[in-house]
């Protein structure tokens, strides 16, 4: 594995003692596959200004955070890195995390971005100064950071969503969230009640079910699972990948067409998603003999309603004589054991969540404060998560998110979205200053033309219209999480700033933003 570079202070911040306040030109938050690209993309253009802030000890995000038992990514790895930075060494077609970390940490050293990453900083908000032009960024341990311009690269999946089980705190066994692993607990001979049946259950449930004494998992709703097209990439293909030139891009080409294919069955056309959902039925026929079982583990929504996963190894793992699918609910939790909704209780060692992430409400912990004091979290709290092309916001200039509202995926690889994100704000950040402007600020008007529009467009997809309950919808009901159509399309529409939709800030007046200019072209 590659080792942490210690870390020290970029070019161009003037940085003093711990609990002081460090100046620089741009304050990036997190080190995942956003903000790691958002670093690079800077220092491509010259720039050394700038800082990144990390809660945790290394980086990589969501991949150095979920170490469970069989964590691996479900977007083939040729596609779901950086396109300017491929590897022709995965080993298999959807690498496991120890994989996908190692190459964002080889990322990082390339670049020579730990020297720029602060550890041990985890952000509790930031406060937009009109009149310094800056926003103020506060740490948890009491550091301050001001930039002229701030990027929240932090993602959705980093904080782990935990149900409020009733009688929980009477529990005397272990208990822990998949993104929390506990490595050092001995599930063999345990028994243990797992809670949810999501994307990371379907992955560690597997690996477990052979260890432990008994598994109890309690599902709520049934996922649809296709079988997962994993192998390992063969010794010839990966010395073709890195010895003659284009023949990856090619294969990276290939995939991502393949995966782009799939937005026509999410989006308005749920006869396409109907054709997956016989294979995926197929997938639980072919696989659970048992009619009870099968009936439990067979959804009555529409594919695609949620988030549509990958497994070979779940539905045998099911199969286990010491394996039991429990879809009472959890009533009560005792000091021993889990009493269902059904009233039987089951004694249990450990409790597992396999419950996924807080997304909708990810924001609700960060207090950033913006034009004469509107607080985004209540606003987006109140009125749900609006943004401009999941990037800018009206109120709060010189302030950009990296896979904000409205631009997750269900179809294929977030890191698309990252780069032609990058390459906007890069930009953004570029007319901001070459035209002597303080700040740059989305138009209210062009912010609600752009979530009318998305908006119009969701109420089409399959995430509206396929009968479930998911985490793309928020509080009210309303989808904030996903980008509703092609990829290529959002990459066209970022391509280039429209000055049309911003105001350039000077320091005391609010000036037309000039001509439009064609955005400068990352790699």
């Amino acid at each position: 594995m590659v080792g942490r570079v210690p870390t020290t202070s970029g070019n161009g911040m003037e940085d003093e003692q711990m609990g002081k306040r460090t100046e620089t030109g741009v304050v990036i938050v997190g080190t995942g596959f956003s903000g790691l690209g958002m670093a690079i993309q800077l220092r491509k253009q010259g720039r050394t200004d700038f800082v990144i802030l990390e809660k945790a000890h290394d980086v990589g995000g969501t991949w150095r955070d979920n170490t469970y038992p069989g964590c691996a990514c479900d977007i083939q790895s040729h596609m779901y890195s950086f396109s300017f930075e491929q590897n022709p060494n995965w080993s298999r077609a959807f690498s496991p995390q120890p994989e996908i970390w190692d190459y964002m940490r080889r990322v990082a050293e390339k670049y020579d971005l730990y020297r720029y990453v602060r550890f041990g900083q985890e952000v509790t908000g930031g406060r937009w100064d009109a009149e310094e032009q800056r926003w103020h960024v506060t740490t948890k341990g009491g550091d301050e950071f001001a930039g002229k311009f701030l990027v929240a690269g932090v993602g959705a999946l980093h904080l782990p969503m935990i149900p409020e089980l009733p009688g929980i705190e009477r529990f005397e066994g272990k208990s822990f969230h998949s993104a929390e692993w506990d490595h050092d607990y001995d599930l063999r001979g345990k028994r243990v009640a797992v809670v949810g049946t999501g994307a990371s259950a379907i992955q560690f449930v597997p690996r477990i079910a052979e260890d432990v004494e008994r598994l109890h998992l309690f599902q709520r709703t049934p996922p649809w699972i296709m079988p997962k097209p994993d192998h390992s990439m063969p010794g010839w293909v990966r010395r073709a990948f890195a010895r003659i030139p284009g023949v990856q891009r090619a294969y990276r080409t290939a995939l991502y067409w393949m995966l782009e294919a799939r937005a026509i069955g999410f989006n308005g056309h749920p006869g396409v998603m109907k054709l997956g959902q016989k294979i995926a039925k197929w997938n639980i026929d072919r696989n659970i003999t048992d009619p009870g079982l099968r009936a439990k583990l067979t959804p009555d929504y529409v594919m695609g309603c949620k988030r549509v996963l990958i497994s070979n190894d779940y539905y045998p793992a099911l199969n286990r004589s010491n394996v039991d699918v429990n879809t009472d609910g959890v009533a009560e939790v005792r000091e021993h054991s889990v009493v269902d909704g059904a009233g039987v209780e089951h004694e249990v060692d450990a409790i597992i969540y396999g419950t996924g992430f807080h997304v909708t409400d990810a924001f609700d912990n960060l207090e950033f404060v913006g034009e004469n004091g509107r607080n985004l979290a209540k606003e987006w709290s109140s009125e749900g998560m609006r943004t401009y092309q999941g990037i800018t916001v009206n109120g709060f200039p010189n302030l950009f998110f990296l896979l904000g509202p409205n631009t997750g995926l269900g179809h294929n690889s977030v890191v698309f979205m990252i780069e032609s994100q990058i390459r906007y704000v890069a930009d953004a950040i570029g007319l901001v200053e070459d035209s002597g402007a303080g700040a740059i600020e989305t138009r209210a008007a062009a912010q609600a033309r752009f979530n009318d529009e998305i908006q119009r467009k969701l109420e089409k997809g399959i995430w509206t219209q396929g009968g479930c309950q998911s985490w793309y919808l928020d509080a009210k009901g309303v989808n904030r999480t996903i980008w509703p159509g092609f990829t290529w399309r959002y990459w066209l529409n970022t391509r280039k700033i429209d000055t049309a939709d911003f105001d350039l800030i000077g320091k005391a007046d609010r000036r037309p933003a000039p001509a439009r200019r064609k955005a400068k072209q990352g790699a």
